[in-house]
């Protein structure tokens, strides 16, 4: 068998991949309207919501150390009444309204 000289070039993106994100974007936009109007999106109906959510619950509390600082959080901003909560690194839900 004999051996090539050619050198290995890496991998650069293809196709949808190598374009710029906006491009991308565009693109998607296009086809998620396009769905919707010939009835192939899905629409989550509320059972579904709630079965989405729970299994989100689920895999993040399996994360003890991020739960044990999600309680920490809440325990201080709870022992200090009207004062801001802070934002745990992870967690995209916005803080209590007073």
């Amino acid at each position: 068998m004999a051996e090539s000289s050619e050198k290995v070039q890496p991998k650069r993106p293809r196709g949808f991949a190598a374009m710029d994100p906006e491009k991308q974007r565009l693109i998607a936009s296009k086809g998620g309207r396009v769905a919707h109007q010939r009835g192939h999106a899905h629409e989550f109906t509320p059972e579904e919501a709630r079965e989405a959510g729970r299994k989100g619950g689920q895999s993040v509390s399996r994360d003890r150390k991020h739960m044990a600082e999600i309680g920490r959080l809440g325990g201080e901003a709870r022992s200090q009444k009207g004062a801001p909560v802070p934002s745990v690194p992870g967690s995209e839900q916005p803080p209590p309204t007073p």
